[in-house]
């Protein structure tokens, strides 16, 4: 491979190249270009009033958290990770930071839809969960448990690569409650990603590996010796997980044994090099990006530039957009057919998302006289869009599904 095209590549695995190239898409679809959608500037109010609302009801205080996996830790005025993390009081501050990143990383990467019939009971309080956050949970008490951690129970509250390569379906279908009357959608799929990420932490090793040890947590030491100005940008956390992780995704896409991750092709992008046609979207590398954040600045690392980050092309956000009728279809029986994630239409759909959600954002802070600094994107996603665009996705159909259906294989949406 030409050294040219190797850099042309490495671009496509930062946020610039998502935002840029679901451009592309956004402005052939506003120009009448697109086999799938139509947009309506017309209800794009409907959205924006939606999420308003939404932000003002969660968060009557105006203090809007950032949209994290750190979320769905909280139900029922409870911190389910608070509790958890009382093993860790006499570990040192770094060591807590590392604790917290080995669960974000597990838990996002679990994160994928469970499905519509999928529940979750957790033992230790007897409530009982679904979705987001019943798989949240689930692997909180899976990472408690110690079976991810190379010192078992003597030491649980850790995620090492040996252990996860050892992880089986069976293993995770019995920490998660499967059965055949309570399906959980991509079991071994989800199970083969953990597989991937330890065989990665351990061939990354300049990102992943310190004191003979290979953890996600490590990842806290990379970042921290990467901030040379004393201040990190958040594009170089998502850099560092798609480098570090970018061959994990058993879905993932490749260009000449390179790894691209999350992304797609459309027409529309037009490029005359080796990337001509891709959009890159990197879902659950740039959620997990967010959920990193926390953990990162309580340790004591500043951060800047947060919406350097895109929004999450995923269903509750895409879904937003199709039930608010920000978009249609051209085709009204694709409402009927399943989809596989990477079709030019599920691909247009997510490109469609990026944009209206960096749309949105903007007349979120017009509304609310705020601005990038007190109100960024992701306190938008979590205020916001996400709960927004389920709340619609409830109203709508009976068992609150997206309005497109998906052939997901738990490792995408």
């Amino acid at each position: 491979m030409k050294s040219n095209d190797l850099n042309v590549i490495e671009t496509l695995l930062t946020p610039e190249a998502v935002r840029q190239r679901c451009s592309q898409v956004f402005g052939a679809v506003e120009a009448n270009g697109s086999k799938y959608f139509h947009i309506h500037n017309e209800n794009f109010d409907a959205a924006v009033d939606l999420v308003e609302r939404e932000i003002i009801s969660n968060y009557p205080n105006g203090k809007v958290p950032f949209h994290s996996r750190w979320r769905h830790f909280e139900f029922d005025n409870q911190n389910f990770w608070k509790k958890a993390a009382l093993k860790l009081t006499k570990k040192s501050k770094n060591e807590i930071a590392r604790s917290q990143i080995d669960l974000a990383v597990i838990s996002v990467l679990l994160d994928a839809g469970a499905g519509t019939s999928w529940r979750y009971q957790d033992l230790q309080t007897g409530l009982k969960f679904s979705r987001s956050e019943g798989l949240a949970i689930a692997s909180l008490r899976l990472f408690e448990s110690g079976l991810l951690s190379q010192s078992g129970s003597d030491d649980p509250l850790r995620v090492d690569a040996a252990a996860l390569q050892a992880l089986t379906p069976e293993i995770l279908a019995m920490e998660f409650q499967v059965s055949p009357s309570n399906q959980l959608l991509g079991l071994e799929d989800r199970a083969k990603l953990l597989n991937r990420l330890g065989k990665s932490l351990v061939m990354q090793r300049h990102i992943f590996e310190a004191d003979g040890a290979f953890r996600p947590g490590n990842l806290f030491d990379y970042l921290s010796r990467s901030q040379l100005t004393g201040v990190l940008e958040a594009r170089d956390i998502l850099i560092a997980i798609l480098q570090g992780m970018g061959e994990i995704w058993p879905d993932g896409s490749w260009i000449d044994n390179i790894a691209i991750g999350d992304a797609g092709y459309h027409e529309a992008v037009k490029r005359s090099d080796i990337t001509d046609g891709v959009v890159p979207f990197h879902k659950l590398s740039q959620w997990m990006s967010y959920s990193l954040i926390e953990p990162l600045q309580e340790a004591g690392l500043k951060l800047k530039n947060l919406d350097a980050l895109t929004g999450l092309a995923e269903y509750r956000n895409g879904g937003l957009f199709i039930d608010t009728k920000t978009i249609s279809l051209r085709d009204k029986t694709q409402l009927e057919v399943v989809h596989d994630p990477k079709s030019p239409l599920i691909v247009e759909w997510r490109a469609l998302t990026v944009v209206l959600l960096d749309k949105l954002a903007k007349r979120i802070r017009r509304r609310t006289n705020t601005n990038s600094e007190s109100m960024p994107l992701a306190s938008i996603l979590q205020g916001g869009t996400w709960s927004a665009g389920r709340q619609i996705a409830q109203q709508l159909r009976v068992n609150g599904s997206p309005p497109l259906l998906l052939n997901s294989r738990g490792t995408i949406f």
